[in-house]
C-alpha cells in the first residue's frame, strides 16, 4: 500500500477540528491537529503534511502569517494550503491567495466540498494516493491495480520497492534524502537503519533494468536519490 496521505488541520475551534479530522480519517487520511498558528509551525517542522487545512482567525499567530512563513521556506513552500475563513469579501480572498494559499474556503462550508478540495490538492502533490496512473519515460505505474510496466514488460516489485518507485515517480527530478525516504516509505513510527534504503534502492534498480534499458534512479552523492 502507498503511504497514507497526511493532512494537517489547523483550527482553534475544537468541534470543527474534530469533525474535519473524523471525516478525513474515515477516508483513509493520516491526520495531525494543531490548535493555533505556533503549534502549526512546529507540526510542519516535525512532520510535514501533504496538505494543510488552515484557519485564518486564530490566537497567537494568524493563519495568514502561518501561510506566509511556510511559503517563504524552500523546504515547505510546496505544501498545498487550503485557507478557511469567515471572511467572504473578495479582497480577503485575494489577500489569502496572494499570501500563498492554494485554495480558499469560506465558512460555513460543506465538509464534503472541503474533502473534494483536499483530494484536488493531493492530485497535484501525491497523485498515486488518489489512484492516478504515473508515467516516467517508458515506466508506467498504476497505483490502483498495483501494476508496473516498463515498455512491453510487466515488472514484479515487492511492497517496499513499489512504495519507493511511487515516491520517485510522483516527483521526478527531486532529490530525496535517505531520512525523508524512510519517513515517506516506511513511516515515521518504524525504526529502520538508513542503510536499508540503499538495499531497497538497489533491488528497485535491479527490477527496473532486468529487461534492459538505462537505470533511471540517480545517486546524488551526500544527498540521496532521484528519478531522472
Amino acid at each position: 500500500m502507498t503511504q497514507q496521505p497526511h493532512v494537517l488541520i489547523v483550527e482553534d475551534e475544537d468541534a470543527q477540528r474534530e469533525v474535519l479530522a473524523y471525516n478525513l480519517e474515515a477516508e483513509g487520511f493520516r491526520v495531525s491537529r494543531a490548535e493555533n498558528g505556533e503549534e502549526a509551525l512546529i507540526c510542519v517542522e516535525e512532520d510535514a503534511p501533504d496538505v494543510m487545512v488552515l484557519d485564518w482567525m486564530m490566537p497567537y499567530l494568524s493563519g495568514i502569517e502561518v501561510c506566509r512563513r511556510i511559503k517563504m521556506k524552500p523546504e515547505t513552500r510546496g505544501i498545498p494550503i487550503i485557507m478557511l475563513s469567515a471572511r467572504s469579501e473578495e479582497v480577503d480572498k485575494v489577500r489569502g491567495l496572494e499570501t500563498g494559499a492554494d485554495d480558499y474556503v469560506v465558512k460555513p462550508y460543506s465538509v464534503s466540498e472541503l474533502m473534494a478540495r483536499v483530494r484536488t490538492q493531493l492530485r497535484r502533490v501525491r497523485p498515486a494516493t488518489v489512484g492516478q496512473v504515473l508515467t516516467f519515460d517508458d515506466i508506467v505505474l498504476d497505483a490502483e491495480t498495483h501494476r508496473v510496466t516498463r515498455g512491453d514488460n510487466a515488472l514484479k516489485l515487492g511492497p517496499t520497492e513499489f512504495r519507493l518507485l511511487t515516491t520517485f515517480m510522483e516527483k521526478p527530478g527531486r532529490v530525496w534524502s535517505r531520512d525523508t525516504l524512510l519517513d515517506r516509505v516506511w513511516g515515521r513510527d518504524i525504526y529502520v537503519d538508513t542503510r536499508t534504503v540503499d538495499v531497497h534502492v538497489g533491488r528497485l534498480r535491479k527490477v527496473l533494468t532486468q529487461f534492459g534499458g538505462e537505470d533511471p534512479v540517480r545517486t546524488v552523492r551526500g544527498a540521496g536519490y532521484a528519478l531522472g
